[in-house]
């Protein structure tokens, strides 16, 4: 089965947690990987080689194959120089895991632009990044895999997170285009929401969760989705602890007004309008 086999996958945030958790799976099943991480702390402060290097080391001495690449996925010149280590090192890349992130939780109305900017470039603009700069190439060879990583958090809210679900949200409306985009190129491209017991999640969940979220569990899921077999597009999965599954939105028949309708009429109306017992899978009506 050609699974992942020599497959050339960027991984960006895999220098610990998750991310490291789908390299090191990655390469267990064959694949060429880019560790990509800046090095630097929870917040985004901060950068070093250390963390990349430990995970390629790790790789290697399992006998698979990965290179480093430091760079910050924030800004296109950093992402396009990651996509170019996967080009020069191994002459094509086939799949992105859009995976780094950074916290700087706050409730709302202490949310300062700082918090809310630096967010944003990490895991939304971040994710645009790198894989637009690997699109044309995904594009040219008629194959490619895309994966970004989402968050309960954009999916349901959570409190404190304002700024990083704003983010994680902005990553599924990506896919979905994404996902249309790359039909015809035999691209395809989904969102996981991981729920793993990382630094990131270190003083977010209560111990006893955390104990049953090992982020091993999430990489093979991560693995499917790049793999030449999925043919799974425009899709989010919740995966964490053992349990894989899909969410999506879903709408309801509605109500259709002849005239604009009057406050008291669209009131009246409102227990229709929002009634989910027969709710169906939603799709873009344009």
């Amino acid at each position: 089965m050609p699974g992942v086999e020599d497959k050339v996958v960027v991984v960006t945030g895999a220098g610990g947690g998750l991310g490291r958790s789908y390299a090191r799976f990655l390469a267990a099943n064959g694949a060429l990987v880019v560790v990509n991480d800046l090095g630097g702390s929870r917040d985004g402060s901060g950068a070093g080689q250390a963390a990349a290097d430990t995970v390629v080391d790790e790789i290697r001495s399992a006998g698979g194959r990965a290179v480093a690449s430091y760079d910050s996925v924030a800004d296109p010149q950093g992402a396009a120089a990651i996509i170019d280590t996967a080009l020069s090192e191994f002459g094509a890349v086939h799949g992105v895991v859009s995976n780094a992130g950074i916290l700087r939780d706050g409730a709302f109305h202490k949310m300062t632009d700082d918090s809310w900017d630096a967010v944003q470039k990490v895991h939304l603009y971040g994710g645009y990044h790198v894989v637009r700069a690997a699109w044309p190439h995904l594009r040219e060879q008629k194959f490619g895999r895309v994966v970004v990583a989402t968050s309960t958090s954009g999916l349901y809210g959570n409190f404190g997170q304002a700024n990083y679900g704003a983010a994680k949200a902005g990553l599924v409306g990506l896919i979905n285009t994404l996902a249309i985009e790359g039909a015809k190129y035999g691209i395809t491209a989904n969102a996981i929401a991981p729920l793993a017991a990382t630094r990131m999640t270190a003083d977010i969940a209560p111990q006893e969760l955390l104990d049953k979220l090992d982020p091993e569990l999430v990489a093979p899921a991560v693995g499917y989705l790049v793999s030449e077999e999925n043919t799974d597009t425009g899709s989010v999965f919740v995966v964490g602890g053992g349990l894989v599954q899909r969410v999506a939105q879903f709408q309801n028949e509605g109500v259709t007004f002849s005239a604009p309708p009057t406050l008291a009429e669209i009131g009246s109306q409102w227990g229709a309008i929002s009634d989910m017992s027969k709710a169906t899978l939603g799709s873009n009506p344009v």
